[in-house]
């Protein structure tokens, strides 16, 4: 594993002390794993910072690195959404981070991160 993205279902299973989530990102810190976080899926599951500890911890861990929808991948964004006739922002941020990275994303949405990837590697929780 070079590293995961996630997206936000994923960062609201870490905010519900989701066991799977929290193996996962002991499996990345020992080996040494990027996390990526594109920020339109922080957005998304961020809503109380004060009581979301485990997300506010997670984004300042030195192999965390918080994505900005710059101009470039927001052109990347664009692009996505309309080759595949979606209209997920942040899906397609997720799905733009993990490509240029050749992470796998963790989701609790397959679903909708297929139709903008079929080839994205998932790891569903």
């Amino acid at each position: 594993m070079s590293g995961v993205t996630f997206d936000a279902g994923g960062l609201i299973a870490l905010d519900r002390d989701d066991r799977r989530v929290i193996a996962l990102l002991s499996r990345a810190a020992e080996i040494g794993a990027r996390v990526t976080i594109p920020a339109t899926a922080l957005a998304q599951a961020m809503r109380k910072p004060a009581k979301q500890a485990r997300l506010s911890r997670l984004i300042r861990q030195p192999a965390s690195k918080l994505v900005p929808l710059d101009g470039p991948d927001a052109t990347s964004v664009g692009v996505l959404l309309a080759a595949s006739r979606t209209g997920d922002i942040a899906d397609a941020h997720v799905v733009i981070c993990a490509r240029r990275n050749g992470e796998q994303i963790v989701t609790s949405d397959p679903d909708d991160l297929r139709r903008l990837d079929p080839s994205a590697s998932l790891i569903v929780i």
